[in-house]
């Protein structure tokens, strides 16, 4: 006689359950994707914005770095006016060299507005200083190098300089002076909102350093001819 075999106690799944089961998965991973097709793009704005705020706040902080260790230095020794120009869209400054590349020393920079097929965007060039010609300016200078971008296309960036008298022009230039502050105007490149960012840099240096020993310090400080830039 023949035994019948044994049924196991193991219990299992079947075919129905395996569908049904199937069935659900699918149904939640759809409602997932549903859930990220939704959040997804406003989270990659929110992270994009904040990587731009990031940037933006490291920007000023460079840019208020060089302007106001602007240094008081002539382009000879036959000329006293202090190597600075400044317009609504660029600043030319000597200062003391920084970076890891850099010798010791002073350098010329230059921040200035410029644009790409992105947009706008505020870029500070440097080359080493050296004397200049008699009769040459700080503007005749081109060979800049070593660009690195501040702000780049959400923004779009307007200086204004004040001397002595708090009076902001919109240029600084041939003047026996440098400006006691700059101001940076931030605005949105695409509304041209100004933004809350906008801030005044005082100059740290407003005179040459013979005025130390000079007969009349305060008339050094403060010639009284074309003691101002030209922007008015």
């Amino acid at each position: 006689m023949k035994r019948r075999p044994e049924r196991s106690n193991q219990a299992g799944f079947t075919l129905i359950e395996i569908l049904i089961a199937l069935t659900l998965m699918v149904g939640v991973l759809a409602a997932l994707a549903s859930l990220t097709s939704q959040w997804l793009p406003n989270w990659n704005r929110g992270f994009a914005r904040v990587q731009s705020a990031e940037a933006l706040g490291r920007g000023l902080q460079r840019l208020m770095a060089d302007l106001s260790a602007a240094e008081f230095i002539a382009a000879n020794g036959k000329t006293q006016a202090p190597l600075f120009d400044g317009d609504e869209l660029s600043v030319r400054l000597v200062r003391q060299a920084i970076g890891p590349n850099t010798q010791p020393g002073l350098e010329f920079v230059r921040v200035a507005m410029t644009a790409d097929k992105q947009g706008p965007l505020l870029v500070r060039t440097r080359t080493p200083f050296r004397p200049l010609p008699t009769g040459a300016a700080i503007t005749d200078i081109s060979n800049f190098s070593d660009p690195v971008v501040l702000l780049r296309r959400y923004y779009r960036v307007l200086f204004a300089y004040a001397g002595p008298d708090r009076v902001w022009r919109n240029s600084w230039r041939n003047a026996s002076q440098l400006p006691s502050a700059v101001r940076i105007t931030v605005l949105d490149a695409a509304s041209e909102r100004r933004l809350a960012v906008s801030t005044v840099v005082p100059v740290h240096v407003g005179a040459p350093a013979f005025c130390v020993s000079a007969p009349n310090p305060t008339q050094c400080v403060f010639p009284p001819a074309k003691a101002q830039g030209d922007g008015l």
